[in-house]
């Protein structure tokens, strides 16, 4: 892999992913475009979610059973004709369709990954990991401003018809730039998705890897969805664009992602998590200092969830990079055990997070930020037993006769 390669790669996660996050900034402009209800516009962002997650599950481990190169650039071009089909879309219904392929197809980013990884050697694979990670951030964090903006200015249409010229020409330049690969396996496809389950249960690594992920991402999205609460309550009695100007803190944790990979690749994916789990402690701790109210509750607000999103980012750096280096020809199907579990554990987290916010208040959310964070640290401490155990236990059976 070339040095510019993981850049280009990291484009086209951050690419990738906006066409997942941006429809959320759109929903009172499709509303009053098609004519619609704000909760039947807002379903076009959920349902491209749901599409988001389906994908991940169904397509992201042909990875394994296909040459990738013509597997990205076909999912790309499908994405911008969907994206292109949804902005020219005269009724709900059909934005709705739409909505679900390009959420179904725009799972190139967890396709990407996995072929990193593959493409480096092992004293890199955290760095371009990182690198790729830091580009994934960003896509999160400006895809709501591009859809905003630009439907501000020029309607709810512009940014499906831009997203779709800027998806296919990332189609035709990754389709230049990509190297070939022979398929990693010729299983057939009901195999491929069992295989995902079974290593679930047969892959200790990965179950702490997921298990890590879980927790954190877990407590992550429970302070998110709360926060809007928080922020437009008696509290703080603001409006909702101030979670959007708290959102852009976690810009901080697209920094951090590729300094996470180094880290990785020097110390060890275990010694980035535990940092990563005491962040967030630290964060669930400073977050509840948003109770008070006023500046000094919005600054801690600040700090608190920039914590919580560097946790989050630079565990999923460690995570991946661990996962990536169990089964090499296996990648995009562990990619999809872990980031399906991820994606349910967010959601999980995102549902306790709203009842813990309107049946105790914001105290209770940062509790549950700081029990999801203990879970996390009892994994690790276990886990670090267990292969003390078998390390020691390992030389005393080198000499047994075999």
């Amino acid at each position: 892999m070339s040095r510019k390669l993981p850049l280009l790669m990291a484009l086209a996660c951050g690419v990738g992913v906006a066409n997942v996050y941006f429809p959320q900034a759109l929903t009172p402009l499709i509303a009053d475009g098609l004519g619609v209800t704000p909760a039947t516009a807002a379903v076009v962002a959920t349902v491209t979610q749901l599409g988001y997650a389906v994908g991940i599950f169904l397509l992201v481990p042909l990875g394994d059973r296909l040459p990738r190169r013509p597997l990205i650039t076909g999912l790309l071009a499908t994405t911008g004709a969907a994206l292109l089909v949804a902005g020219l879309a005269p009724a709900t219904g059909l934005l709705l369709a739409a909505g679900a392929v390009v959420g179904a197809a725009t799972v190139v980013p967890q396709l990407l990954l996995p072929m990193a990884a593959g493409l480096v050697e092992a004293d890199r694979r955290g760095s371009v990991i990182g690198t790729l990670q830091a580009g994934l951030i960003g896509g999160i964090l400006l895809a709501r401003t591009f859809g905003g903006v630009l439907g501000e200015h020029l309607g709810w249409r512009a940014p499906y018809l831009v997203a779709a010229v800027l998806t296919g020409l990332l189609a035709v330049v990754l389709g230049l730039a990509l190297p070939g690969n022979a398929p990693a396996v010729h299983d057939r496809y009901p195999t491929l998705l069992a295989d995902t389950l079974r290593m679930l249960r047969g892959e200790r690594e990965l179950r702490r890897s997921v298990l890590f992920q879980v927790t954190l991402f877990g407590g992550f999205s429970a302070a998110w969805t709360a926060l809007a609460l928080l922020i437009t309550g008696p509290h703080y009695g603001m409006g909702t664009q101030a979670v959007g100007l708290l959102a852009l803190i976690g810009a901080g944790s697209m920094f951090c992602a590729p300094a996470a990979g180094r880290w990785v690749d020097r110390l060890g994916a275990d010694r980035v998590n535990l940092w990563c789990i005491l962040a967030a402690l630290a964060a669930a701790a400073v977050l509840t200092a948003g109770t008070l109210g006023g500046v000094v509750g919005l600054v801690a607000l600040a700090v608190g969830l920039l914590l919580l999103d560097v946790a989050v980012q630079c565990g999923q750096v460690a995570n991946q990079a661990r996962i990536f280096a169990l089964r090499p020809e296996a990648r995009s199907r562990l990619n999809t055990g872990y980031m399906t579990c991820a994606f349910l554990g967010g959601s999980a987290g995102s549902w306790l997070g709203t009842r813990a916010y309107v049946q105790l208040g914001w105290g209770a959310v940062c509790t549950l930020i700081a029990l999801a964070a203990v879970l996390a640290l009892r994994a690790y401490l276990t886990g670090r037993r267990g292969q003390r155990s078998s390390r020691e236990t390992r030389p005393r059976l080198a000499g047994l006769p075999r």
